[in-house]
């Protein structure tokens, strides 16, 4: 009897410490990550990553990580033209509102990256395919997010690099733009019934206001946008320049309403377009993808369009 509880005191002290020796290999595999869900332990090196949104895998490309899978882009097929030689052998997954959960598992990811305004009612089911971290919010500011996917994949030095580049790229553009930066820019959207005027808390307002350029007065506010404006507010568009993007420009619709706004006698009458200052940019570069390959595109854009007589 003495014998058989000797073994079984030895075998509980041996699973004890198989059991500690696991959990320091796993700890020493893995690092915790505060996110807009919690905090959950990651890969400190993960292989096979999926990104549920578009900036979120812009972000996780410029860090030279290419995810297996990703959420479709809103144009393209299934990628925005801008951006589909980078993302070449990247399976789709879905669009940001509706992912495909079968999709992802069969994918066998080891970090999924996603957007609680996006995907918060799925994040049970894909922590349970794999460790989930999640930015909260897809507005203005994307350097918040991309700081925290940095971590997520274990690449903090590489995202400050990217994010280093980007911003001796702001003051490069500062200099050459010069004095046009003391041009009102206006930001103007067509979409699906809908025509909005776009303030700062917008991704193209949050570069407008990095390069130091100003905004018409009722434009110079730290929120989204004024949605659903009518043409007796038309007005409220001017500016020096305007710049103007359409989402799903393909819907006849859309590309409809544009028209109809653009050749208004109204539109045709205010000062940037007297000038010669109306430029139709990207809707994707400027606005829907939302990451950092974008905001430098949109810099080197916007800078070709200020410096056009």
């Amino acid at each position: 009897m003495r014998r058989l509880l000797s073994l079984l005191l030895v075998l509980v002290v041996m699973l004890a410490a198989c059991g500690s020796k696991q959990e320091e290999s796993s700890n020493k595999d893995t690092h915790e990550v505060k996110h807009a869900m919690g905090t959950t332990k990651v890969p400190k090196d993960p292989k096979r990553v999926v990104v549920l949104t578009n900036e979120g895998t812009e972000a996780v490309v410029s860090m030279g990580v290419k995810p297996v899978g990703a959420a479709n882009s809103y144009t393209g097929n299934p990628w925005y033209k801008h951006l589909e030689k980078k993302y070449k052998g990247i399976e789709p997954v879905g669009g940001e509102s509706e992912i495909n959960l079968e999709k992802i598992a069969k994918l066998k990811p080891d970090l999924i990256i996603g957007n609680k305004f996006r995907q918060e009612a799925q994040y049970k089911k894909l922590s349970e395919i794999a460790p989930t971290v999640f930015s909260n919010e897809l507005r203005g500011d994307w350097k918040d997010n991309f700081s925290l996917y940095a971590k997520a994949l274990n690449q903090e030095d590489k995202g400050k690099e990217v994010l280093s580049n980007y911003d001796k790229h702001v003051e490069k553009a500062k200099k050459e733009i010069g004095d046009k930066a003391n041009s009102e820019v206006s930001m103007v959207r067509f979409m699906p019934g809908d025509v909005r005027i776009y303030h700062k808390d917008t991704f193209s307002g949050v570069i407008l206001d990095e390069l130091g350029i100003k905004r018409p007065k009722g434009q110079d506010k730290d929120d989204f946008a004024e949605k659903g404006v009518t043409k007796e507010r038309m007005k409220a568009m001017d500016g020096d320049y305007i710049f103007y993007f359409t989402f799903q420009e393909d819907d006849k619709k859309v590309s409809q309403l544009e028209k109809e706004w653009i050749n208004d006698p109204a539109f045709k009458d205010l000062e940037a377009s007297k000038k010669g200052h109306v430029y139709k940019v990207d809707d994707a570069v400027w606005n829907t993808s939302g990451g950092v390959l974008s905001a430098n595109m949109m810099i080197d854009d916007l800078k070709e369009k200020l410096s056009e007589k």
